[in-house]
């Protein structure tokens, strides 16, 4: 039996809202969850398990209709879902009334249920969210009867606040595969057996690293995973860099190093940089231009002015600034007492420059 699972797709998100690219982001979301959809048709694979949070809210009709048009692209692949957090079923919910393509099963129910599918000899099993929160552990104690079926267990969570659970009880269980949803980041728990398939495309900034599905097979004799792999599907990644700079970096060169990286790596890609070093004193790098010119979401200027204080303390023993040196400056300061430092320093600086 051949399987893909996702989850986390959060179908109407709109990452990056604030920044220029977020309507493609929003697009990209949807494009990728389409690429799931013909890879199940390419792959020719029995079920595609989706492990909660399809969308990111509740759906509206408009939005079922597109997903569930995927759906008949795919008519001989059984299509399981279970509602999570972010689109549980509410009384008012568009979900209760929509009909659904005849290869979908969608867990409506808040308590454990289970639907065999006779022509794969599969069971599956899982619930879906009602409420917001799940804080009691549900599922650490189920079992399953030794039948002779692939029995697949879905569930969405593994935080406090969303049905925590022992992941090692869980995985000593009879389930062939435990479908994973929830966590964001890609992680094959346990080999052969239970995994998280992460969002297949980064929702934010903290969502590094390449995203995607997972892609596996079951063996019908002996009811085992004799496979599961992880593969790319995201259009863009969000990359962590970190570019060091010097007392002699301007802002023209620090543009330029910024301008490689990205080149080097991708335009399509989103950045988050970290400016390291030492620089200038009189030098103040231009953030907004940088975040203006590329797909930056984020810029940490962690650099240090490179003040001489022995020399601006011989300088000054006798005015406020020798005095601000000798009150703040110590042999090991945390990163927040040296801001205080520089910053005070700086003002101090600008003041007397004012003054002169």
């Amino acid at each position: 039996m051949k399987f893909i699972h996702t989850a986390d797709i959060h179908w109407g998100m709109t990452p990056d809202s604030d920044k220029p690219w977020c309507r493609e982001r929003t697009q990209a979301v949807k494009d990728t969850f389409s690429q799931i959809v013909t890879k199940a048709r390419e792959m020719a694979v029995d079920f595609l398990f989706i492990s909660g949070d399809l969308f990111h809210r509740q759906p509206l009709q408009k939005d079922l209709k597109e997903v569930n048009y995927l759906f008949t692209t795919i008519p001989s692949v059984h299509i399981v879902i279970i509602a999570g957090n972010h689109d549980r079923i509410r009384n008012t919910s568009a979900l209760l009334s929509f009909s659904w393509c005849s290869n979908v099963t969608f867990f409506m129910k808040d308590q454990m249920s289970s639907v065999y599918f006779e022509d794969c000899n599969v069971e599956v099993h899982g619930f879906s969210y009602t409420t917001p929160e799940i804080r009691e552990n549900r599922v650490d104690h189920l079992s399953v009867p030794l039948d002779g079926r692939i029995h697949v267990l879905m569930i969405h969570g593994g935080d406090a606040n969303h049905l925590p659970f022992d992941k090692s009880a869980l995985a000593a269980s009879d389930f062939s595969y435990i479908a994973l949803g929830h966590i964001h980041k890609p992680e094959i728990l346990y080999p052969g057996k239970m995994a998280y398939p992460g969002s297949p495309e980064p929702l934010d900034k903290t969502e590094t690293g390449v995203h995607g599905i997972l892609t596996g097979e079951i063996n019908p004799g002996t009811k085992k995973v004799t496979s599961l792999e992880f593969l790319p599907l995201c259009r863009s990644q969000y990359v962590p860099l970190a570019v060091n700079v010097s007392p002699a970096t301007t802002n023209m060169e620090l543009e330029m190093k910024i301008a490689q990286e990205i080149e080097r790596r991708g335009r399509h890609h989103i950045y988050r940089f970290r400016i390291r070093g030492m620089r200038d004193p009189q030098m103040e790098f231009d953030m907004e231009n940088l975040l203006s010119k590329f797909r930056i979401v984020e810029i940490m200027d962690e650099s240090e002015p490179q003040y001489d204080f022995s020399a601006l303390f011989a300088e000054h023993s006798s005015d406020m600034i020798g005095f601000y040196i000798r009150a703040l400056q110590k042999p090991s300061m945390s990163p927040v007492e040296k801001k205080a430092l520089y910053y005070g320093i700086n003002a101090l600086l600008r003041t007397k420059d004012e003054r002169s």
